[in-house]
């Protein structure tokens, strides 16, 4: 697939998926880094909607209201931080209210709809990462590379933890496991786009990885990718 989408000029795709808190995002910004290629956190646009939607008192049932306000989107990402309408909202986005909105938010097939091709607009030279939980199976279906990082869950809520004692947010780890498995269940489980493996896609567990160690793996496979395609090539 490398060397087919080589041959016509269509920048390279590296899809990295996974469910919430596997590392997948540490990961692809870091492979997106290494590589100097452009880097797509498809999540944030979810987040996205959903504190558009809170702000303007949209509900996260509300399908239709909802993906008017995903095809509306007015954003902008630059350097390292997110604007929404001209505004930061870097660290609104990751507030526990929008990350539980998004995730409703993201069950709607009409929000995923709106959305698809302002992601796959990212796709531009020299190449791109893209990371979320549906990269290699619809967003680019045809990306050379595809990576579904997991981990298990106690391992993803104690990441969480720290994340969110960091910041000073008090929580439990009981607490905090109960909503992984929840939203593991509400991703796997919905009718659009639902979070699993694309059929091609490499299998990384980072139960028991550092992030150094994840992101080589990643470029590891890019380089054997690569290389076979140039075998291909030649």
């Amino acid at each position: 697939m490398a060397a087919t989408a080589a041959s016509v000029g269509v920048p390279l795709v590296i899809a990295i998926d996974g469910p919430a808190a596997s590392g997948k995002g540490t990961i692809a910004a870091g492979v997106a880094r290494e590589l100097g290629f452009r880097y797509l956190d498809s999540g944030s646009l979810y987040r996205l909607v959903a504190l558009k939607a809170l702000r303007a008192g949209i509900p996260v049932t509300d399908e239709a209201a909802l993906a008017v306000a995903a095809s509306d989107l007015d954003f902008a990402f630059d350097n390292g931080g997110v604007q929404l309408g001209g505004e930061d909202a870097t660290e609104g986005i990751r507030s526990e209210a929008v990350s539980a909105a998004a995730s409703q938010v993201a069950v709607h097939p009409a929000v995923r709809r709106a959305l698809l091709s302002r992601q796959r607009a990212f796709r531009q030279a020299p190449g791109l990462v893209a990371d979320g939980r549906d990269m290699g199976t619809v967003v680019f279906p045809d990306a050379a590379i595809k990576v579904f990082v997991t981990a298990s869950a106690e391992e993803r809520a104690k990441r969480r933890y720290k994340q969110l004692i960091a910041k000073g947010i008090s929580i439990t780890m009981d607490g905090l496991l109960r909503d992984i498995r929840e939203r593991d269940a509400r991703d796997a489980g919905r009718v659009a786009a639902p979070l699993r493996p694309a059929d091609d896609a490499v299998i990384l567990d980072t139960t028991d990885l550092t992030i150094d160690a994840a992101i080589g793996a990643v470029l590891d496979l890019y380089r054997v990718r690569t290389m076979a395609a140039e075998r291909q090539r030649s």
